[in-house]
């Protein structure tokens, strides 16, 4: 599957099904901060999560539900941050009671204290990650009114001008046309896209070849 490089706030949200103010709060208090933030978390885009961040999003979320403090987790994460890269979203954590737990990759062993005697249910990081790559791949489907626009974001391809909805540049479009490939052809090259893509693609390049002419 396609998977997004980066999510916005919003589609965050849609994603996990958090908050706008839980995923602000958890940011704020560095339960999970998006891997693109900007410092300047007033400005638009401000907060911009990857892949593996949305997993942890939801893998925290689904801990909270099984009755997980937040202090606890918070606990936990920052432990967990100074020894793995993404631990939310890469390790496999179990719920003992009121606790939490991991499975280090290293050893197979759980990890962080739990009681005995207590049943221990375990998070299914695969089942996790499974559901948001379905979640991701909502998002990658197209609007009618993103069809034959064109689109830039800082975020995007490093703000290349995109067809909406998409991360192809313009530019790859512009760059088939001149090789002589005509709308059919390039659409065998991108099947996801339509006439009307490539079109617009067309009359962008080419008035920016007018500009710079």
């Amino acid at each position: 599957m396609r998977e997004p490089l980066a999510f916005t706030e919003e589609h965050v949200c849609r994603v996990t099904g958090l908050s706008p103010r839980q995923v602000r709060y958890w940011d704020r208090t560095g339960v999970l901060s998006p891997r693109y933030g900007d410092p300047n978390r007033r400005r638009p885009y401000s907060r911009i999560y990857s892949f593996r961040d949305v997993v942890g999003l939801r893998t925290l979320a689904l801990l909270r539900q099984r009755g997980v403090p937040l202090q606890e987790l918070r606990r936990v994460g920052a432990w967990l941050a100074q020894r793995y890269d993404t631990p939310w979203a890469s390790l496999r954590f179990y719920v003992s009671g009121r606790r939490v737990c991991f499975e280090d990759p290293a050893t197979g062993a759980r990890v962080a204290g739990r009681p005995a005697g207590q049943t221990a249910f375990p998070v299914e990081m695969e089942r996790v990650a499974d559901e948001t790559r379905a979640a991701a791949e909502c998002l990658l489907r197209r609007h009618n009114d993103q069809i034959g626009r064109v689109t830039r974001h800082r975020y995007v391809m490093h703000n290349a001008p995109v067809l909406a909805g998409t991360r192809i540049p313009t530019a790859a479009i512009w760059d088939f046309h001149t090789a002589g490939y005509d709308t059919a052809a390039i659409l065998r090259e991108y099947p996801h896209l339509q006439a009307e893509d490539v079109q617009a693609a067309i009359a962008y390049e080419s008035a920016r070849q007018v500009r710079a002419g």
